[in-house]
């Protein structure tokens, strides 16, 4: 069981545009890899923050590609929820990521987003990351990873494939 960070990013380091729109994602032109598919096939649970609901409740992650259980950290109401089937968790994020690795079954837990894998990977929690740089600049939008005052993370890179890699986080 690997608490991963999974994560499609422009060139200039953005996963979300101005908008905090991912259809870019979508339109380009990236090549599909073997690793994310792996990504998917290993994957027992689903983190992501609030801001990703919005893009997911019209499709499933990964598509409609994967099913399993999707935790979503807010803290808004989980009254609110924007898609009844998801599971809406909030306090102290070693407890959420906690929650998504009983939840993933002894599979893996793909965390994805901007602040959940930031603060998950701040805790110590995080893994892997599994990065696919698409071919697109973006110019501005919401960073990959933005954390200033924190000491650098030293990442190993395990494999490459074209656009996409999978590091191990040095602990």
């Amino acid at each position: 069981m690997t608490v991963i960070w999974h994560m499609t990013m422009s060139l200039d380091g953005f996963i979300g545009d101005r908008h905090d729109g991912v259809d870019w994602m979508f339109h380009a032109g990236g090549t599909p890899s073997g690793l994310a598919a792996e990504v998917v096939a290993n994957c027992g649970a689903f983190l992501c923050g609030g801001r990703l609901v919005e893009v997911m409740s019209e499709n499933r992650p990964y598509g409609g590609k994967w099913s399993g259980p999707v935790l979503i950290y807010t803290h808004k109401d989980p009254a609110t929820r924007v898609v009844p089937e998801f599971t809406y968790v909030s306090g102290d994020i070693r407890d959420v990521v906690a929650d998504g690795v009983k939840a993933a079954g002894g599979k893996d837990l793909v965390v994805t987003g901007g602040a959940v894998p930031r603060l998950a990977l701040e805790a110590g929690l995080v893994d892997e990351i599994v990065l696919h740089l698409s071919p697109v600049l973006l110019g501005e939008g919401t960073r990959f990873y933005d954390s200033p005052g924190v000491s650098p993370t030293r990442l190993k890179v395990l494999t490459s494939e074209g656009l996409n890699f999978r590091f191990a986080v040095v602990k």
